[in-house]
């Protein structure tokens, strides 16, 4: 499992992502529950997530409207199989209208950085 918090600050939103591997909807669930016995991920607001896995695509918004969506699509233009990817924010009393997607990209784009490249298989 790999954790980054603090990632990104907008008007009072806070963004963290993290992901591990998982291959099915039950393990990304699972996940999403270990993430949150950590005292400051239970009091986010949003887990967002997405995975790809047994030819099935798994996304849940958790209240955060499409944002499952760009996870799941940035997943597979990367090829990323088999790995959940959990965008969650904290809600800072400020709505960030078409903002929250491009956070929602960077959260992502960071992760698989930061995953490096034994998560992500060369692209042809």
């Amino acid at each position: 499992m790999l954790v980054l918090e603090n990632i990104i600050n907008d008007r009072g939103s806070r963004y963290a992502v993290s992901g591990g591997i998982c291959r099915s909807e039950a393990e990304a669930r699972a996940f999403v529950k270990s993430l949150c016995k950590r005292k400051k991920f239970a009091r986010a607001t949003h887990h967002s997530w997405a995975l790809l896995t047994g030819g099935q695509a798994l996304k849940a918004d958790d209240g955060e409207a499409g944002a499952g969506m760009v996870i799941l699509r940035m997943l597979e233009r990367e090829g990323l199989q088999d790995h959940v990817v959990v965008v969650t924010r904290w809600y800072g009393g400020k709505h960030l209208g078409g903002d929250r997607f491009r956070h929602v990209q960077d959260a992502v784009r960071l992760y698989l950085e930061q995953a490096g490249p034994q998560i992500v298989p060369d692209r042809p």
